[in-house]
């Protein structure tokens, strides 16, 4: 992507990642894409293990509401689980075109690092996290109510 993050209509360019964060009963990990057109979260997925399936379901949530994916370039970090056959084999499956950074470029990914902080800012660390479960709402709701109002643009999905 040579880190020119832009987009001229919905589902060219998706951005996906992984961040964790901390509860009383281990850590919750959160894949989020970021469809960069809108600015909007198109899908998410969340599991107390950070394994290849929470970046498939991510992607599977992602393709359910925008129907319309078919050839948009999903670009991610290097890690494991976006390597992993499994997601691969999710995007073909789904006509979706893989792109991956540079190795220690974080910077590629920059887009999608400033999603992750303002839920770090706005929801993570507001309190101690007793559970995963109400962590998972508490991001939902964030994601759902108030980041996505906060974006200004339609999804252009219904």
């Amino acid at each position: 992507m040579k880190r020119e993050f832009t987009a001229d209509d919905a589902n060219e360019l998706w951005l996906t990642d992984i961040t964790e964060h901390w509860t009383d009963e281990g850590k919750l990990y959160l894949c989020a894409i970021k469809d960069v057109f809108s600015g909007r979260i198109v899908g998410y997925s969340m599991d107390s293990r950070m394994k290849a399936r929470l970046a498939v379901n991510a992607l599977g949530n992602a393709v359910s509401r925008r129907r319309d994916a078919a050839g948009c370039i999903v670009h991610s970090d290097r890690g494991s689980q976006f390597r992993a056959k499994k997601f691969v084999h999710a995007l073909n499956r789904h006509h979706l075109i893989g792109s991956m950074g540079q190795v220690g470029a974080a910077g590629d990914n920059a887009a999608m690092e400033s999603f992750f902080a303002l839920l770090q800012k706005n929801v993570l660390d507001r309190k101690r996290w007793q559970t995963r479960e109400e962590l998972r709402t508490a991001i939902i709701t964030w994601i759902e109510r108030t980041y996505h109002a906060d974006a200004g643009r339609p999804d252009w999905v219904d």
